[in-house]
């Protein structure tokens, strides 16, 4: 079965309409931009297609804009529903049943591993689609325009496998996996996915579809150690909270969202990362177990770092407010 029609057929089997390529329609687009210009060509007296004009309205304005939009909204729903399920699964208490009541989530562990199944087939297939339509653009206009595309998208953190939730799942997949109290199947969520230290130097890595392996480094490029507490810019890079809150210039009672516009990620400089940073809770977890010594004395060191910069936050405020 050609992958359109896969695809297109696990799109409708979704029970709740979700974002998606649509793969059928670019397809079109692509075919009459090689018709037309096929036929300008044949005008012209010309024969060989060589590729389309730099100016091509059908793919620049229509084509490209549409894959854009598209991206962005598969990227805003897999975050969405990825960021709820993990919610659900750390919850606790009180604030967890009230999560069950309000009907976030019915079912039980069982129902969270496989919605977390769901979450990835969802992105795996959904990347794949995007990345064989702009094959196909790159054939039928004897170009790399579409890779150069692949480019812009991940500078602007809408490729799906940049996502902090995919980072989370995978952290998920390995704690469901390693805990011993619920010893269900996670089989399927994840293939080959591991915690590997090599030279004392951590990373999260795992093989998805088509030789294409995510390798995540979890050293923090400030401290220069195993992350503690991490959070993920927007821009995809991984730091220790404090030292994230440190590059920032702003302090861990502020938090990462008082972080001024301007401020730029210590690793590849882009500028206004810190407000929408994400913490990796799930990740946090398992650090934690993977590495119970080196956690414990972090820990330790942290917390009087903690109360040392609240107590000077909090006189700052005194003193503030007594205009002294």
């Amino acid at each position: 079965m050609k992958f359109c029609k896969r695809y297109q057929e696990y799109m409708r089997g979704q029970e709740k309409q979700l974002p998606g390529v649509e793969f059928k329609m670019l397809k079109k687009i692509l075919k009459k931009c090689r018709r037309d210009f096929q036929l300008q060509q044949g005008s012209d007296g010309e024969h060989d297609v060589s590729t389309c004009p730099q100016q091509c309205p059908v793919c620049d304005g229509t084509f490209f804009p549409s894959l854009l939009k598209e991206m962005s909204e598969i990227l805003g729903c897999f975050n969405e529903r990825a960021q709820k399920l993990l919610d659900l699964h750390l919850a606790s208490g009180f604030r967890k049943y009230l999560m069950w009541f309000k009907g976030q989530r019915q079912g039980n562990h069982g129902t969270l591993i496989q919605e977390g199944k769901d979450l990835v087939t969802y992105a795996i297939i959904n990347t794949i689609a995007i990345r064989k339509i702009l094959k196909k653009y790159d054939k039928i206009h004897y170009s790399k325009q579409g890779q150069a595309f692949k480019s812009q998208a991940q500078s602007m953190h809408i490729e799906i496998l940049q996502s902090p939730w995919l980072c989370e799942l995978m952290a998920f997949h390995i704690n469901l996996r390693e805990n011993k109290t619920k010893s269900q199947a996670v089989k399927g969520l994840f293939e080959g996915c591991s915690l590997t230290f090599n030279d004392g130097k951590p990373s999260l890595s795992c093989a998805l579809f088509d030789s294409v392996n995510l390798d995540i480094d979890l050293s923090c490029s400030i401290c220069l150690d195993t992350v503690f507490d991490p959070v993920s810019l927007t821009c995809g890079h991984i730091f220790c909270y404090m030292c994230a809150c440190s590059a920032a210039s702003v302090t861990i009672v502020d938090g990462l969202k008082a972080a001024d516009g301007k401020a730029k990620c210590p690793l590849c400089r882009e500028a206004g990362v810190f407000e929408g940073a994400v913490h990796l809770e799930e990740l946090n977890i398992l650090l934690g177990r993977s590495c119970p010594e080196y956690w414990k004395e972090r820990l330790q060191t942290e917390r009087l770092e903690r109360i040392q910069q609240t107590k000077e936050h909090w006189e700052s405020q005194c003193r503030a407010f007594m205009g002294v």
